[in-house]
């Protein structure tokens, strides 16, 4: 059973509970309401910034708007302006153009007024002219029957006379001509080349002496000789058969002579006789040694002076069997000019001439010092050094150039390219220069005879004589005989069979003098 006090408790609690509740239901009312107002009043307030906003927008958007209309409306107007412009620069060319056409067709009515005029007063020259040729052909007609009465002579024959008049004056003019013409060509052609082979020369510092090859081997004393020839002459045998050279001794003091036609084998031969008399000990084993390290040491020599020559001139890429071939010529000598030298010295001097000219210098020099490389087998092989460099260069595909220029620098062949002329001029320079080359005085005197027997066999010479060591041939002919037309042909026929029948170094000038003299007495 619940107590009294306990009930009042409960129900002051529940009293307590409804008052609160309501309290508190109309607080939140009252806070309702506030926030209420202040929402409205935030709305507004957010209303009319939104208001002012917008027109602030639109009012830009209004100016933007009128700035955009009025760029456009410049623009537009700039455009107009300039196509107004160029309509008008167009009026202007086509009217400029109108008055050219106008000005162009009252010049081309004016030309055909004075083309009508001028072919009307050439029609009547024609037929003035027509008249007065027909006059003139009757006249001379007369003239003609007129002559033929008083010099005895038809037409035909005053024509044939007069004809072979003009002819043997015609022959006289050319010939004289001709040999003006030639002497020009002449002068300047010897100036311009003496120009350029003197610059070529000059470029290049050689030695003029001339080479011999050493056969000659001294000896320390003449007991030397008694060892050399050895017990019932075994070892001079024993050397001559390794060497193939034949030892000369003789009574010349210690000395003795090396003979064999093969320069090579008797430098070989020099070269072991020296080692074996240097060391002493000469018999046919140690013989044998020696010689078989002097070809070792002279294959190499030769071998190195070829390749120093090459490397001297910029040759590149020569075939070794070309250039073991060339360094042969290290021993060749010809009239006593070493070869091998004779070689570098005309490819210097082709390829200075060929640079002076405007040619290719390193193809020439490349044939110049080829041109000759057939003498380093002649020793071992049939046939001419030039057809034996010819085949040994084109075997080993040597450029046309060098294979010309191997025939045609004795001329087996004609000249087919530029360079293998400066060859062989080089060619001629380098073997005919002072000091290059002895020449027996027999041969020498028979040269220089020939010359002048090849002269005096023309018909109409009188006298000539070879001068300047054979380098200048002057004929004398006979005036009565010979005319002055003639003489250019017999300075030419001269020169032609000099070139066809003999051997020379160098050029030979051919000088043909006609001398006419009136002699009277008083007596």
């Amino acid at each position: 059973m619940v107590t009294p006090p306990l009930l009042w408790a409960a129900a002051g609690l529940v009293f307590g509970v409804l008052v609160g509740f309501l309290v508190s239901k109309n607080r939140s009312r009252a806070l309702y309401e506030l926030e209420k107002a202040e929402s409205k009043d935030e709305a507004s307030r957010i209303l009319n910034r939104a208001q002012e906003e917008a027109e602030s927008i639109r009012k830009a958007g209004e100016l933007a708007g009128r700035e955009g209309a009025s760029q456009l409306r410049e623009a537009w107007e700039k455009e107009e302006d300039r196509r107004r412009e160029e309509i008008e620069r167009s009026e202007r060319r086509l009217q400029e153009r109108s008055d050219a056409l106008s000005r162009k067709s009252d010049d081309f009515s004016s030309r055909e007024t004075d083309l009508k005029k001028r072919d009307t007063e050439l029609e009547e020259r024609v037929t003035a002219l027509s008249r007065r040729d027909a006059e003139l052909r009757e006249a001379d007609s007369k003239v003609r029957k007129r002559l033929e009465q008083v010099a005895g002579l038809t037409s035909d024959e005053a024509k044939k006379d007069l004809i072979e008049d003009l002819k043997d004056e015609a022959r006289a003019e050319a010939a004289n001509a001709l040999r003006e013409i030639r002497e020009q060509a002449q002068r300047e052609s010897d100036r311009e080349a003496r120009k350029i082979l003197t610059l070529s020369i000059q470029r290049m510092a050689a030695d003029v002496t001339a080479d011999t090859t050493v056969s000659v081997v001294q000896l320390p004393s003449d007991e030397m000789k008694g060892r050399i020839i050895g017990r019932e002459g075994r070892n001079i045998r024993s050397f001559e058969q390794a060497t193939g050279v034949d030892v000369i001794i003789d009574d010349t003091p210690e000395a003795v002579v090396l003979s064999a036609f093969d320069p090579v084998r008797r430098e070989v031969a020099r070269i072991a006789l020296q080692r074996l008399v240097e060391d002493g000990r000469i018999h046919p084993g140690r013989i044998e040694e020696i010689v078989g390290k002097a070809e070792k040491e002279i294959d190499q020599e030769m071998l190195d002076a070829a390749e120093e020559v090459l490397y001297e001139l910029g040759i590149h890429g020569v075939h070794p069997e070309i250039v073991k071939t060339l360094g042969r010529l290290r021993f060749r000598t010809s009239y006593g000019q070493n070869q091998l030298r004779h070689a570098k010295e005309v490819a210097q001097l082709a390829g200075n001439m060929a640079s002076e000219i405007g040619l290719d210098v390193q193809i020439t020099k490349r044939a110049g010092v080829l041109h000759d490389v057939g003498k380093g087998m002649t020793h071992d092989h049939e046939g001419t050094h030039v057809e034996l460099g010819y085949r040994l260069c084109k075997k080993h595909g040597e450029a046309p150039i060098v294979l010309n220029a191997i025939r045609a620098h004795h001329d087996e062949e004609p000249h087919h390219f530029a360079e293998t002329f400066l060859v062989s001029a080089a060619d001629a320079i380098s073997g005919s220069r002072p000091g290059a080359r002895r020449e027996m005085f027999e041969g020498y005197v028979k040269r220089l005879e020939k010359l002048e027997e090849l002269a005096m066999e023309h018909p109409g010479v009188e006298r000539c004589f070879a001068i300047q060591a054979g380098r200048e041939l002057r004929v004398m002919v006979e005036p009565d005989k010979v005319g002055d037309d003639q003489m250019a042909k017999i300075s030419e026929a001269v020169a032609r069979r000099i070139e066809s029948e003999l051997q020379y170094p160098g050029q030979i000038k051919v000088v043909v003098i006609r001398e006419t003299r009136a002699i009277d007495l008083a007596k």
